[in-house]
């Protein structure tokens, strides 16, 4: 693959662009300064160092953020700052055109922490997404009131909620204290743990998702911070289970 398209498709700008940084130097691939924006490399395994900062060539982005509140999942913010603004600058610039970059797999509202999935697959985001597949994911719920082994029977047998005849309900909840339940949904309805409390007569004062599929939030990710999939976890994520 020509040099100037490698660079282009980790989202380095336009193949101008990628043309103008090899040109001027700014590109080494094995310890080498290249200055041929056609010389040609193998892409698997390839690592070159763009400006001083090295980077692995993917071919699909799968990769995990630890989101702080105070950020919107969206690309065009209202009152709050993008988590995207988290991101390197190629990572929102992958494959150029209208929907360039890597997105969300489902949103978190500005007030909820932890982990969101991004990726530039469409497959892997409408997999991750759909309801249909019923893919797990867990929410450490602080609550206002402590909760009791009611209402928590009522999370498991389903609520309705004000848009829907359907009862929704929680696939697994798990007193972890007075105030403190996991719970695990397998459908992403809109502020849909909020609801689901609220209808049993509680109030979400905390909420973060520790969990997607077979991909767990640890304290090895701080907020703010993200890191690559492994080929190994993007496999048990398009798997579907959990483990």
């Amino acid at each position: 693959m020509y040099l100037q398209d490698i660079l282009f498709s980790q989202g380095f700008g336009t193949r101008r662009v990628c043309a103008g940084l090899i040109q001027q130097g700014f590109v080494t691939v094995g310890g080498v300064t290249q200055s041929d924006t056609h010389a040609e490399f193998d892409t698997d395994g390839l690592t070159f160092v763009v400006q001083g900062g090295a980077w692995p060539f993917r071919e699909r982005a799968y990769l995990m953020l630890h989101k702080p509140a105070g950020y919107e999942c969206s690309q065009k913010p209202g009152m709050y700052p993008s988590i995207y603004t988290l991101l390197p600058g190629p990572l929102r610039m992958r494959g150029g055109g209208a929907a360039a970059g890597v997105q969300a797999v489902g949103r978190l509202d500005q007030d909820t922490t932890g982990l969101l999935l991004l990726s530039d697959d469409g497959k892997f985001i409408h997999r991750m997404s759909s309801p249909r597949h019923h893919v797990p994911k867990v929410y450490e719920v602080t609550t206002k009131h402590p909760i009791d082994e009611q209402q928590v029977a009522r999370l498991l047998a389903g609520v309705v909620l004000d848009d829907s005849p359907v009862a929704v309900r929680a696939a697994k909840a798990v007193l972890a204290g007075p105030c403190h339940l996991q719970m695990t949904l397998t459908e992403g309805k809109y502020h849909q743990v909020k609801r689901m409390l609220a209808a049993v007569g509680n109030r979400v004062e905390r909420l973060h998702r520790s969990r997607i599929g077979s991909i767990e939030l640890n304290t090895e990710l701080p907020e703010r911070a993200w890191r690559w999939l492994t080929p190994d976890e993007v496999a048990g994520l398009q798997g579907g289970g959990s483990r």
